[in-house]
């Protein structure tokens, strides 16, 4: 049975989708059978492995008009998967409002495929809308990724207590898998001071590893690859390597 684990957090830009896309790659490089869904209406996580306007979409899969099976694809890449998204999931939430269990649509078509796949990681839009919900009700545990910025603890305590209120009515066993510090930048006191912060607040839930600032990263989606196939050398390829790693070693013993 797979490892669901959603990566969320309702700001912008922090890092949720290269994370998302360079972990699901990275565990599919280890020969886990892994699953990416976008359930971002931005659709970043598609084109960043060159999966533009698919249809249909995981929009398809959410209002009940197609089975997951019907949706999910292949990817360039050996053992990953993908749940595309396109535009259409724009108007998903509205769509989804009258739809009985609206909050567990996504458990549901996830409950037919999860035994197919190791890994399956879910790309989270900054918002801590429905679609964000359902994510959450359908994971085991959630991954936050906080960039070591100004502001970078805004908005935390809010989806902190998203986190609660989806562990006290649609999932008990939510849990916080780690707390990922990402746009470090070893020569600003400011990044110092945002990790030390987030340690003090998180403790032993943030990662060893610390995603630093990188142009290759940042490149590398315009190609449509994940960091290790555009520059597997550069510090980001490695941050990701590392983070792989960490993330595999700690839920060794839990998989199948």
């Amino acid at each position: 049975m797979a490892k669901i684990i959603s990566i969320a957090n309702q700001k912008g830009g922090v890092g949720k989708t290269t994370t998302t896309i360079n972990l699901s790659s990275l565990f599919a490089a280890a020969e886990k059978r892994t699953l990416l869904i976008d359930i971002d209406p931005q659709s970043n996580s598609s084109s960043g492995l060159s999966v533009t306007n698919h249809t249909p979409s995981v929009y398809e899969v959410l209002v009940g008009t197609k089975n997951i099976n019907e949706v999910i694809i292949t990817t360039f890449m050996p053992h990953l998967d993908m749940l595309p998204s396109n535009i259409n999931l724009v108007g998903a939430e509205i769509e989804m409002v009258d739809i009985e269990n609206r909050e567990g649509l996504l458990r549901s078509a996830l409950d037919k495929i999860e035994n197919n796949y190791d890994y399956i990681l879910i790309d989270c839009p900054p918002s801590l809308g429905l679609l964000t919900l359902n994510a959450l009700t359908a994971s085991n545990s959630v991954i936050i990724p906080v960039q070591c910025e100004y502001f970078a603890l805004e908005g935390l305590g809010q989806l902190l207590n998203t986190i609660n209120i989806v562990k006290k009515h649609f999932n008990k066993d939510l849990s916080i898998e780690g707390v990922l510090l990402t746009m470090f930048d070893t020569r600003l006191r400011l990044s110092h001071q945002v990790a030390e912060e987030v340690r003090k607040y998180f403790g032993e839930k943030v990662y060893k590893t610390v995603i630093n600032r990188n142009v290759k990263i940042s490149e590398a989606p315009s190609y449509g690859k994940p960091i290790i196939l555009y520059d597997a050398i550069s510090s980001g390829a490695q941050n990701y390597m590392s983070l792989a790693s960490e993330i595999l070693s700690k839920n060794s013993d839990n998989l199948n």
